[in-house]
């Protein structure tokens, strides 16, 4: 695929993406490493601070919002999953572990249920913050255009 189709697909180019996509990764490596306090005024700006300036770059582009900030939410859980997984030893001080039904599997099958659905559960919480802020930039998007008009 060449980048002119690429962009047209993602609505911006591929790199543009990425890069606002790791604007989120900081508040992780601070979560995981217990750089900061959960409900601190400081997680709450390294959680915020990322979806306002993609909401404002797409904004600012002109372009319909709706897509590119989807797909910024997708690679933005995609990262966040990744670095979960890189910092999943320091993050857990003992692994964690299955109950019920499930408690007597062996520690590989624990560590890897474990580790797929942190993933998984990451990238649909990394999707469903862009189509939040992508539904916040769409509502944006058509008021700036109706008065437009």
């Amino acid at each position: 695929m060449r980048m002119n189709e690429t962009k047209h697909i993602l609505a911006l180019p591929f790199f543009m993406i990425f890069l606002l996509a790791l604007l989120g990764v900081p508040r992780v490596i601070a979560h995981d490493l217990q750089l900061v306090e959960p409900g601190s005024f400081a997680n709450s700006l390294l959680a915020i601070i990322p979806p306002l300036i993609w909401l404002a770059f797409v904004i600012w582009k002109g372009i319909s919002p709706f897509k590119p900030l989807v797909y910024i939410g997708v690679f933005y859980g995609v990262l966040l999953g990744i670095t979960h997984q890189i910092l999943w030893g320091v993050a857990f001080e003992t692994a964690p572990t299955l109950g019920g039904n499930l408690s007597d599997l062996p520690p590989l099958a624990h560590s890897l249920i474990t580790r797929v659905f942190g993933f998984v559960s990451s990238v649909l919480t990394g999707t469903l913050l862009g189509v939040i802020v992508g539904f916040v930039g769409l509502f944006i998007y058509l008021i700036r255009n109706k008065t437009r008009k």
